[in-house]
């Protein structure tokens, strides 16, 4: 009797197969077959992978906070909290914690949208921040920022006078983005940063973008990534203030990715939420719809396994706040580990606290690396012949553009690869560090760049960038 699969890659859902998503794609496997190839033996001319293509804190030596990991422990196994080795602080938080579970434990379902004491503590975090009020019933906790981005974009599939909605997204972009837009049928208009004026965003680019898009999709939301991913810029207040008018002037829905917020390593640059500056801005801006977003992933706490993260909504149809409530419900729960975490950052020690002074050591410690290390590989790609990169003001990123020679633009092309991908294949292979072609972003036709980390520790990032400079001189060598 004859079989045949009830699904195949001819009958399958087509907008799962548009996916791409470059920070974990081809080039990032053949870095797992080569750290496999190198544990059976086989001779390379390097000793070991360098990772420097995900934004992975602690996969390339950050030390966790050990207050965030004392709450862990004590909610995970509560018979610790007996124990005299733990602070009283870590104590009564966790006992918090596990007094918003149901049955005490952090083994049961939490509410949809996250404990409620949770959900308090961000908004108060948001009003802190901001000097703006927060309402708490605002905010929805999700497994990461992912979750919570995905389900309010989710919002907006709908075809409008036949056609699809579009949403606005940068480019170069987080590939997340891309990646839920081809997911959820949508149509993404890339509107591209200024790489001559340190990535900033123009509202002349942003017209050009919207106009030619309305021929082919309905323009219904924007997204910005401040600081930004892969590019490591920090908008002006100004800067947001523009993006807002002109989010206004189309009826946009504003998508702000604030993940890095605590990552500010340029003296002249400032973290200014879109919520803070839309509101003081007065009418009618104070009045347009806006989803903001965290995480607990970045910052100095870069707990990327534990997911936690939450969105604020602001200014939304409260019928359609329900219906998002009850989406989400459909769906999914944060988890309690990550939901704990998100806790500690939002609700931070304060002054007077048993652990105040080591949590203060160690976030001051992580913050100040981090700010080295982004002058570090600032300093250090510029002095490539050939290379150029942008102050990294924010985030954990450099987005370096690369001149490529012909030749090599040549030969790319007969391997049927973007150049950016031939270099960073090419990288790879002959020194084993693993960066992200530009390609996986989005880049302004006949430039070529790659996304690298600031993430490893010191003298590793030291390495890795004479790794680079040697590789990157004996390419020009070849391809001249």
């Amino acid at each position: 009797m004859s079989f045949s699969k009830c699904l195949t890659l001819k009958n399958m859902n087509p907008c799962l197969k548009k996916i791409e998503y470059a920070v974990r794609g081809p080039l990032v496997i053949r870095a797992a077959e080569i750290e496999k190839e190198l544990k059976e033996g086989k001779k390379k001319p390097f000793n070991r992978v360098i990772r420097a293509n995900l934004g992975d804190c602690h996969a390339v030596g950050q030390v966790p906070i050990t207050f965030f990991r004392q709450i862990i422990a004590l909610i995970a196994y509560p018979g610790l909290l007996s124990d005299p080795n733990f602070p009283k602080d870590a104590k009564e938080r966790a006992k918090s914690i596990l007094n918003g579970c149901r049955g005490s434990s952090v083994g049961s379902y939490p509410d949809s949208s996250g404990f409620e004491i949770v959900r308090r503590h961000c908004a108060e975090y948001i009003e802190n921040r901001d000097g703006i009020p927060a309402d708490w019933q605002n905010i929805i906790i999700g497994n990461g920022a992912k979750d919570v981005i995905k389900a309010v974009m989710e919002l907006l599939i709908s075809e409008i006078n036949g056609k699809k909605a579009g949403v606005m997204t940068p480019i170069p972009q987080y590939p997340l983005y891309s990646a839920a837009i081809s997911k959820f049928n949508m149509h993404m208009i890339g509107y591209y940063l200024d790489e001559a004026t340190n990535w900033s965003l123009n509202v002349s680019e942003l017209e050009r973008a919207v106009n030619e898009a309305k021929e082919y999709c309905e323009p219904r939301a924007i997204v910005v990534i401040n600081p930004g991913n892969p590019t490591g810029q920090v908008l002006t207040r100004k800067n947001i203030e523009e993006i807002i008018k002109f989010a206004h002037k189309e009826n946009l829905f504003i998508l702000a990715d604030e993940v890095y917020q605590h990552n500010i390593y340029d003296a002249n640059s400032k973290f200014f939420s879109f919520k803070k500056v839309l509101m003081e801005m007065g009418p009618p801006y104070n009045q347009m719809e806006l989803a903001s977003f965290m995480s607990c992933s970045k910052g100095y706490m870069g707990e990327c396994g534990l997911r936690g993260g939450y969105c604020e909504i602001t200014n939304l149809d409260p019928e359609v706040q329900k219906i998002l409530i009850k989406s989400i419900s459909a769906m999914f729960c944060p988890n309690n580990i990550g939901q704990a975490v998100l806790d500690c950052v939002v609700n931070p020690l304060k002054k007077g606290d048993p652990s105040y002074e080591l949590f203060e050591k160690e976030k001051n410690f992580i913050l100040d690396s981090l700010k080295e290390r982004a002058k570090m590989v600032y300093e250090g790609f510029n002095a490539c012949e050939g290379m150029s990169c942008n102050v990294v003001q924010g985030a954990m990123y450099a987005f370096p553009q690369i001149k490529m020679p012909p030749r090599a633009v040549e030969k790319a092309k007969s391997l049927n690869q973007c150049p950016s991908v031939f270099y960073c294949f090419q990288l790879l292979e002959q020194t084993g560090v693993c960066v992200v072609p530009g390609a996986g972003f989005g880049q302004v036709e006949g430039t070529y760049h790659f996304r690298t980390t600031i993430l490893p520790q010191p003298e590793e990032l030291k390495h890795m960038l004479n790794i680079f400079k040697t590789f990157h001189e004996k390419f020009l060598a070849e391809y001249k």
